[in-house]
């Protein structure tokens, strides 16, 4: 019923008819919601790793978070690609061109496909040497980079299924991506316990029973990963290629024609997105060699604590995900002013919606750390770091929201060269500083800074109106 309901509010875009304020939130609403529990799962399956992994004590957590930053990378390279195209199909929805965006999708399985190889090479590559490259020690090095490799292996099946996310998002059907969202954490959850921990007796509720297990210890978390993301990839492009009404280029058989300007336009769109992650994920990593220092039991309170911080911002990137949706249909509608007021009304929902999950962290902090870990100096350090944060959530949601606003506009390079600066500039110089005397504590307080200076500054683009600018036209 609401899948039908949203269908029918998107078609009032596409046709200009009149929608009132209601029916905008109504459409956030239900647009946001799949997708923020599409995001909350795709954290979880990190949670659950971590959480596993975990149990195995310190040494075997710091080997996941040593190169957690850097899968990160090759991840968001790949939400890139996706975007660079998903965003012109949405465009191309708005204005009820079904035909161009099915030659859109045509172009970017392609484009994507070839893209995802390269990484999975670049990968394997630089596997070995990575966690010395990052500051690790040789009591982790070995688990820190089979799980890199592992996981960097499941890159194609990973991209396939970003990318079916993607289309299936900008075409309005969150539900169907929350869905493969959720199946994935299911079988990550399976697939973990099976390959992790060693064969076992289990006790549960007066019973005990034998239960088979590989072993494999911090790979078999990267292994139970990379299946999930083989199977997530098989369903969801299943989906997006037979079942769509409208992206079905399974069922509607039109001769693939190259059109070089949705290459250009995927360029345009997608080139500054990739530089951003790439950057953005340097920078992360560079933070990761500020704390390897700091000791093991530092590797593992950070990582934890950006695990469980990344459970209360996916909100944030849920409603994003609605932004770029309903800023994409309305703007390739034509619809300028309906567009700046959805783009206002997403900001200000992610704003009161994360500034809720910023106390919802704030009280939980040490229960949130504990279910990862049972070893008591990292959750006590992990909490306070998710306090020091919670602060800085509502102008985090700010930024999130508005960088969507600016991607389904087509708008993209103005707003990566301003999350550039601020993670370059103010927090990795502020972290390096106030790690010296205040450890952990102060790289966190300087990531708290720089994102509510960087929330500042998108919202001055958002009502400065910039944005609108960077509409790409096919």
């Amino acid at each position: 019923m609401n899948g039908r309901r949203s269908e029918r509010l998107l078609a009032r875009i596409r046709e200009g008819l009149t929608m009132t304020r209601t029916d905008k939130l109504n459409l956030i609403f239900q647009l946001s919601l799949p997708s923020i529990l599409a995001q909350v799962t795709t954290v979880m399956m990190f949670f659950i790793d971590q959480a596993m992994v975990g149990s195995l004590g310190a040494e075997a957590s710091a080997a996941c978070g040593l190169v957690e930053s850097s899968t990160w990378l090759f991840s968001s390279l790949a939400s890139a690609a996706s975007m660079g195209f998903s965003v012109q199909v949405a465009h191309f929805i708005g204005a009820n061109d079904f035909v161009r965006a099915r030659q859109v999708v045509r172009h970017a399985v392609v484009v994507t496909a070839a893209l995802s190889l390269l990484l999975m090479l670049v990968a394997v590559a630089i596997s070995r040497p990575l966690p010395f490259w990052l500051g690790g020690g040789a009591d982790i090095a070995n688990d820190a980079s089979n799980y890199f490799l592992i996981f960097t292996l499941a890159a194609p099946f990973f991209q396939f299924s970003m990318l079916a996310a993607s289309l299936l998002k900008c075409e309005g059907n969150m539900r169907v991506a929350s869905m493969m969202s959720v199946a994935m954490c299911a079988l990550d959850v399976v697939f973990n316990f099976l390959i992790i921990f060693p064969s076992r007796e289990i006790h549960l509720l007066g019973m005990s029973w034998w239960m088979p297990g590989a072993g494999l210890g911090v790979p078999g978390a990267a292994l139970g990963t990379g299946l999930s993301f083989v199977v997530g990839a098989l369903l969801s492009g299943w989906f997006v290629f037979y079942k769509s009404k409208i992206l079905a280029i399974g069922k509607y058989r039109e001769k693939f024609v190259y059109v070089s300007s949705f290459l250009v336009n995927a360029l345009k769109i997608g080139m500054p997105m990739a530089l951003q992650s790439f950057l953005m994920s340097s920078a992360y990593i560079v933070s990761t060699m500020i704390v390897a220092p700091l000791g093991n039991i530092a590797i593992a309170a950070n990582t934890f604590a950006i695990t469980a911080e990344s459970l209360c911002y996916m909100p944030g990137y849920g409603i994003g995900d609605a932004a770029t949706t309903l800023v994409g249909q309305s703007m390739g509608a034509g619809r300028k002013e309906l567009c700046r007021s959805l783009a206002r009304l997403t900001v200000f929902t992610g704003m009161v919606v994360m500034a809720f999950m910023g106390l919802v962290m704030y009280v939980f902090a040490p229960e949130m750390i504990g279910l990862m870990t049972p070893v008591a100096e990292i959750r006590e350090l992990g909490a306070q770091c998710l306090r020091i944060e919670a602060f800085a959530e509502p102008m985090f949601a700010a930024s999130i929201v508005t960088y969507s606003v600016c991607v389904g506009a087509g708008d993209t390079l103005k707003p990566a060269m301003m999350n550039l600066g601020s993670m370059w500039i103010v927090r990795l110089s502020l972290a390096w500083w106030l790690a010296q005397s205040y450890g952990l504590q102060g790289v966190w307080v300087a990531m708290a800074v720089e994102l509510s200076f960087r929330g500042a500054l998108f919202l001055y683009r958002l009502f400065r109106g910039r944005w609108e600018k960077g509409i790409i036209k096919a």
